[in-house]
């Protein structure tokens, strides 16, 4: 497949030919289940922790005898029926994370990117170079381009400007190629390449 190439004012200026097998997959769906689950589920920090009755503080004291009061049988303060007792069966520290295998994470984004081109929510630049790191310049590119309402901007790491200024937009998102994934795709409108962040990301789905 082609597609168009323009510059910072969206005028063409070339074409780039990209691979079918990327950027015209079929997107699957479940797959952006599993993978996006599998992210945020990585997000969570899984400290929570219950005291139990051997953690809360309190007398170890037999509350009363065993027999004869015709009351339950209590052996402390600290059991979980009583306020302040500790809690059975509470939350413990854990690890939330899991990964699922690299071919479906390959296919996740091989999907991600494909929607996007399909629904014409891509647009590839030449080349995203900002005279200096300025937001309110960045924000008069992005609206010539028609991504203002929010996108994903991937170019090098090394691209000081544009990750500069777009760190304080709150509907864009600057990333390198190989820190783009399927979670930040779904949940902006655009993406916004240049034309070698779109062939290292071409690379990095057939690799």
């Amino acid at each position: 497949m082609k597609v168009d190439v323009y510059n910072l004012s969206k005028q063409k200026v070339g074409e780039l030919e990209l691979a079918d097998d990327v950027w015209g997959a079929e997107v699957n769906e479940a797959l952006f289940y599993d993978v996006v689950r599998s992210q945020l589920a990585s997000r969570r920090a899984g400290t929570h922790r219950a005291k139990t009755r051997s953690a809360v503080s309190g007398s170890t004291k037999k509350l009363y005898k065993q027999k004869g009061t015709g009351r339950a049988r209590h052996g402390s303060l600290r059991a979980p029926t009583y306020v302040g007792g500790g809690k059975a069966h509470g939350p413990v520290p854990r690890d939330y994370s899991y990964r699922p295998n690299r071919k479906m994470r390959i296919g996740a984004l091989r999907s991600a990117l494909s929607m996007m081109a399909k629904e014409g929510r891509l647009v590839i630049v030449d080349r995203f170079e900002l005279g200096a790191v300025k937001t309110k310049g960045l924000v008069g590119v992005l609206k010539a381009l028609s991504v203002d309402s929010g996108s994903v901007l991937v170019d090098g790491k090394g691209n000081d400007n544009l990750r500069l200024s777009a760190r304080n937009l709150p509907d864009h998102l600057f990333l390198p190629p190989e820190g783009v994934n399927v979670y930040d795709l779904l949940r902006h409108p655009n993406l916004v390449l240049t034309t070698d962040a779109a062939k290292a990301l071409e690379a990095r789905c057939q690799a």
